[in-house]
């Protein structure tokens, strides 16, 4: 019967399917090829009406097959998300930006920047409105391909540049990619969202023509602007712009504070200790140790010698001092659980110092104090320096033996 047709017809495209997702998942690229012919064979027997129409399931296999495909090369590719692109009007700009990265890959920039182009003189009725974001989209990637030349343009002209009618040519060109660049970029960048590589540009672009006031407030919008994502990177590229133009420490920490703020394991957490210990105000260096007590709660920062030398620094000051012991004991409380497996094994110490012995001298300083001259990292790594005969490691025996006291008053 005509039903019972039209449910067996179902199931066998559906196992289809299912086969070339299984293909694809085993990166069994030949065969999710074999199947996706069949499945598109299968389509002009076809008339149901499905939420994901069978051009949008055929656009997004075949790209990954074709991607990936040993037998596959760019005329295929091209070809392949030409047909795409006129399956369905409502997906074209989407199929075109993907035909855009993929250009991009292969370094073909010059042809990329053509479909970008013929891309934003599309039109189609009411799809134009409708495709609005990613016509934006279109525009703000033609931009960033603008920078790209316009870059080229600048290295020239810094590198090689000479007086004369070619020096002038190329400045002339170089301002006309920087207007076209300018007017793109300014534009994506008013849309609430994640868009670090265009805002770089744009203020590339607005730095290198003085125009500070601007790459500053864009910056700041960017960074601070609720209606905006929470974004580490929007308020990086304001500390270093920030640094560049030779702001004061204020402005730095404050930047600094909202990144530890979102990602206390950040790369930057360093510079932030480090300014914030060479404050006179007390406030900033109890911060300095929170910060850099943060930051090495991270795997990523066991074997960094630089954090631990800040942590070092910071902790035997205080120890000396015999001032604010309360703020390393409110630090330890919350860590004496894990930390000392964490950092402190026997197993880290002889690793440590067969691979590093600047990291390991920094380490046993800290366990030292927060654990006392019995504990295992410390014990082992004085041991060996002292063996070696290094005149650092007797003095730290001496020191943390001399400082004992402190341990007991830390771990409570």
């Amino acid at each position: 019967s005509s039903h019972e047709y039209k449910l067996n017809f179902k199931k066998s495209k559906e196992a289809c399917l299912i086969y070339i997702q299984d293909a694809l998942l085993q990166k069994q690229w030949k065969r999710a090829a074999e199947f996706l012919t069949c499945y598109v064979e299968s389509l002009e027997k076809d008339y149901s009406r499905e939420h994901i129409g069978p051009s949008e399931m055929i656009w997004r296999i075949g790209t990954e097959i074709l991607w990936h495909h040993s037998q596959s090369n760019m005329k295929e590719f091209n070809c392949f998300m030409e047909q795409m692109k006129t399956l369905g009007v409502k997906r074209y700009l989407k199929v075109c930006l993907e035909h855009v990265f993929h250009l991009l890959c292969n370094g073909q920039i010059d042809e990329a920047y053509q479909n970008l182009s013929l891309a934003e003189s599309w039109r189609f009725g009411e799809q134009t409105a409708i495709q609005d974001k990613e016509m934006k989209l279109i525009q703000a990637y033609r931009g960033l391909l603008d920078y790209y030349s316009w870059s080229k343009q600048k290295n020239i002209l810094l590198e090689h540049g000479e007086d004369g009618f070619s020096d002038l040519a190329v400045e002339q060109e170089m301002h006309s990619y920087f207007r076209k660049a300018a007017v793109n970029l300014k534009e994506i960048i008013k849309i609430p969202g994640v868009w670090d590589i265009f805002v770089k540009c744009y203020v590339d672009l607005l730095e290198f023509y003085g125009d500070h006031n601007e790459a500053r407030q864009v910056l700041n919008e960017y960074a601070y602007n609720s209606k905006f994502p929470a974004n580490p990177n929007a308020h990086v590229y304001l500390y270093q712009f920030l640094k560049r133009q030779g702001e004061s420490k204020k402005s730095l920490i404050s930047a600094l504070k909202i990144l530890h703020d979102i990602v206390p394991s950040h790369e930057l957490m360093i510079d932030f200790n480090t300014m914030l210990q060479k404050s006179k105000k007390r406030k900033k260096r109890r911060l300095g140790l929170e910060v850099i007590f943060a930051a090495l709660d991270y795997a990523g920062w066991k074997e960094n010698a630089k954090a631990w030398s800040c942590l070092a620094r910071q902790v035997k000051q205080i120890v000396i001092s015999e001032k604010h012991l309360d703020w390393i004991k409110q630090e330890w409380n919350s860590r004496k659980d894990w930390w000392p497996a964490f950092h402190f094994s026997r197993y880290l110490a002889k690793r440590n110092w067969q691979e590093n012995k600047n990291l390991s001298y920094e380490k046993a300083l800290v366990a030292g104090i927060l654990l006392g001259k019995d504990c295992k990292y410390f014990k082992y790594v004085s041991h060996q320096g002292c063996k070696a005969q290094l005149k650092r490691f007797r003095m730290l025996k001496k020191f943390v033996n001399r400082h004992n006291p402190v341990y007991l008053r830390i771990s409570g």
